[in-house]
């Protein structure tokens, strides 16, 4: 899951860092099909903060990462309802891109569960991992969707 061009890597925060590997890690159960043990002891083996065919994984923040990928594959049930309710009514969350999907149930994790971070840093931060790997139109509904979800589950005075 690398893009074509290289853009200049900028500093991440650690936590910046687990929500990448966090995208990663869930599009790779969604395509392979993977349990959520078996991708996080590997990415906490082999990834978060190593070397991997060239790419080096950030620093990453191991137990927000954890909390992530378990969060979204134990409350999957609640979240996937939220975001196919979040999308255009001619939009399936089957007929979304992999790595789009995965974006969004963690974002939506995060809204639901971390209440003790703004809306704003989650929604920008899963913004920027779309634009890391795609062009236009899919960084904008991801806007979009955490937008509407976070309106749903957190309260007007959170913002």
């Amino acid at each position: 899951m690398t893009g074509e061009g290289k853009h200049p890597v900028k500093p991440a925060n650690q936590r910046g860092a687990a929500r990448l590997a966090a995208v990663q890690a869930l599009y790779q159960m969604d395509i392979a099909g993977s349990g959520v043990l078996e991708v996080v002891a590997e990415y906490e083996a082999h990834r978060l903060g190593q070397e991997v065919d060239g790419e080096t994984y950030l620093k990453a923040d191991a137990s927000w990462f954890r909390s992530i990928v378990a969060g979204v594959v134990r409350d999957q049930t609640k979240i996937d309802p939220m975001i196919a309710k979040a999308l255009q009514d001619d939009w399936a969350l089957s007929r979304i891109d992999s790595t789009v999907r995965a974006i969004l149930r963690a974002g939506t994790f995060e809204l639901i569960e971390r209440k003790d971070v703004p809306i704003a840093v989650i929604v920008t931060e899963y913004v920027e991992i779309a634009q890391a790997f795609f062009p236009d139109d899919e960084p904008k509904l991801v806007n979009a969707v955490l937008d509407r979800i976070a309106k749903q589950v957190r309260a007007p005075a959170q913002k």
